[in-house]
């Protein structure tokens, strides 16, 4: 309970966080948050990283000053695009054997609703899932088991990290020290996750609704 009463801490109180690290170990933090951006869009056991909180948070430390605002923007583009191409090359190779038995991290339900998204929208997916915890770890997954041509998928990949990391650390960067939102950053913090945590669930009721139907 400790472990997760420090992650639910970690994920509200992000900024306070990111802030004593930034004062302690300088620099560093590029590659801290370059590290988790990578993992929770690369590694299918990561999806419960901080994703899109995270880059508003990165965008407010360069409003203050704290991090500079072009270094985050490329490192966590490039962090991002790195991740989802190596997610996807591990769903080519190793992806139908992880899901071989159900698990608690690897679970056909999750495979099995990501793959009618990304069938339903197709290769937009790689794109419109950055947006969407869980399913953005999970797309590039299923795109490397369904074998999508490599140069197509890099092309949505790159433009997708552009979007996704540029939105949310720009944001973050506009907005994150307007005093109301600096006085409220747990309440926006909140916020952020709930909005980018909507399509998903709008998707699955309605995934849920068809199934009914059909059943």
């Amino acid at each position: 309970m400790d472990l997760l009463t420090y992650l639910f801490d970690l994920l509200l109180h992000i900024d306070q966080h990111l802030t004593a690290f930034v004062a302690e170990h300088g620099a560093w933090v590029y590659v801290l948050l370059a590290a988790i951006i990578f993992a929770e869009t690369g590694l299918v056991v990561a999806p419960w990283l901080p994703g899109d909180s995270l880059l508003f948070v990165a965008g407010t430390l360069a409003g203050l000053g704290t991090i500079d605002y072009p270094a985050i923007l490329l490192a966590l583009i490039a962090a991002s695009f790195c991740g989802d191409n190596t997610n996807y090359v591990i769903g080519r190779f190793l992806g139908l054997r992880l899901f071989a038995r159900d698990g608690r991290l690897f679970r056909q339900s999750h495979l099995d609703y990501t793959r009618g998204f990304y069938v339903a929208h197709g290769g937009k997916t790689v794109i419109i899932a950055r947006f969407m915890p869980i399913i953005r770890t999970f797309a590039p997954f299923v795109a490397g088991i369904a074998h999508m041509h490599w140069p197509r998928f890099a092309a949505f990949s790159i433009a997708g990290a552009i979007l996704w990391v540029g939105s949310l650390v720009t944001a973050g960067y506009l907005f994150g020290n307007i005093a109301w939102v600096k006085q409220n950053l747990t309440l926006v913090i909140l916020g952020v996750i709930a909005v980018s945590l909507l399509p998903g669930f709008i998707g699955y009721l309605r995934h849920r609704r068809n199934s009914s139907a059909q059943g």
